[in-house]
């Protein structure tokens, strides 16, 4: 029996394995798959050497840099010494995965990376590593493909797993009857992100350009996305002085149903898009962290789907620029130029055919069933 080892270190990666292990038991059920996750691997039938919980910390403290030391330890002394794998397969999160990749390759396992690090958006120089320590690399951008094969480094086109995966759009009128909302109104959504710092920075100037435009616009309605992993407590002391319907738990059918978004940037962009639902990115973060940004940076462009594109589509805002009249300038032009949103839409529609429809866990799993020739 072949044996395999998933290291996942977010809740989306773990969604992600998720899929590719399903589809791998469809073309063999004689392997066995232990790893690094949460519900999703365990319920399609993982058996977890540790939860991803413990590897969810954002920061540089240093017990977070000890614990996130300590479990790569772990890992690597568990599959030299007893699990022994045939193969093993990392999943995004790129500080630990490329670092556990380097004891993997000595130790003689091979590797592959699904999702790898976006090195083409920042910090280049890791492409060296993933050079030296990757077998094979399952990329999910079509420009990824050509980037990593430049540098010799051995790469599959997955497609995104996304295109797939996207529940399809949610019925306007039954979303908006459920959730109280005007169906003679346009609806504006709000996506202020999903860190506690996205909220600090931008939660107040969202919402106080959602009352300006409320009070210029009768015609407007708008909504707050709750992001899941944040506790209500998080929110609530934003929205003390706010009457705006929140929404939790359905950020993908709230995407659908909007006629245009506010959003902090991130995949939610990509999964906006992909719904056609035209949009403004606005973000700013502390003032130190965006000028290592701009040092370590090799694309100019922050949302995705300009990314994928290679022009501009989606207006950014960004640091300095953010602004109730900034933003509601673009608002305004996406919600009543006509001809600006009907392009604005066909662009957007183009973003989605060039990301192929692809169904991505089964490309990678084909993959690394071949590899290890199950």
């Amino acid at each position: 029996m072949k044996k395999l080892f998933i290291v996942t270190g977010e809740y989306s990666g773990d969604i992600h394995a998720s899929h590719v292990v399903k589809a791998l038991k469809t073309l063999n059920h004689d392997i066995e798959i232990e790893g690094v996750g949460g519900e999703n691997l365990r319920n399609a039938g993982v058996k977890l050497f540790s939860d991803q919980k413990k590897m969810g910390a954002v920061g540089l403290t240093p017990k977070i840099v000890l614990d996130h030391f300590t479990l790569g330890k772990r890992i690597v002394d568990y599959l030299v010494k007893e699990f022994k794998p045939d193969a093993v397969l990392l999943i995004d999160y790129g500080v630990f995965n490329l670092n556990i990749s380097k004891f993997l390759k000595k130790a003689g396992i091979k590797v592959f990376y699904y999702i790898p690090p976006q090195v083409w958006a920042s910090r280049k120089w890791r492409i060296n590593t993933i050079k030296k320590n990757i077998d094979e690399v399952l990329c999910i951008f079509p420009f990824e493909k050509e980037m990593y094969e430049s540098y010799g480094i051995k790469t599959h086109y997955c497609g995104h797993p996304l295109v797939s995966q996207l529940p399809e759009k949610a019925d306007k009128d039954d979303f908006f009857e459920k959730h109280g909302l005007d169906k003679n109104k346009k609806l504006v959504s709000i996506f202020p992100g999903s860190r506690v710092f996205e909220l600090k920075n931008l939660m107040s100037v969202f919402i106080k350009t959602a009352e300006e435009l409320n009070k210029k616009h009768p015609d407007l309605q708008f909504c707050i996305s709750h992001a899941p992993n944040l506790s209500d407590d998080v929110y609530d002391k934003y929205l003390k002085k706010t009457n705006f319907k929140v929404i939790k738990g359905e950020n993908q059918a709230l995407l659908s149903v909007s006629d245009a978004l506010i959003l902090a940037s991130g995949t939610v962009a990509l999964e906006a898009a992909l719904y056609q639902t035209p949009m403004i990115i606005a973000y700013r973060g502390p003032y130190l962290f965006y000028l290592i940004y701009l040092i370590v940076r090799c694309i100019k462009r922050v949302s995705l789907p300009n990314i994928i594109a290679d022009k501009s589509i989606v207006p950014e805002i960004l640091q300095s620029k953010v602004s109730v009249s900034n933003i509601s300038y673009q608002i305004e032009k996406l919600l009543y130029d006509t001809d600006y949103r009907e392009n604005n839409i066909e662009q957007l529609g183009k973003v989605k055919a060039l990301l192929s429809d692809k169904v991505s866990s089964q490309e990678a799993a084909k993959v690394i069933a071949d590899a290890l020739k199950v």
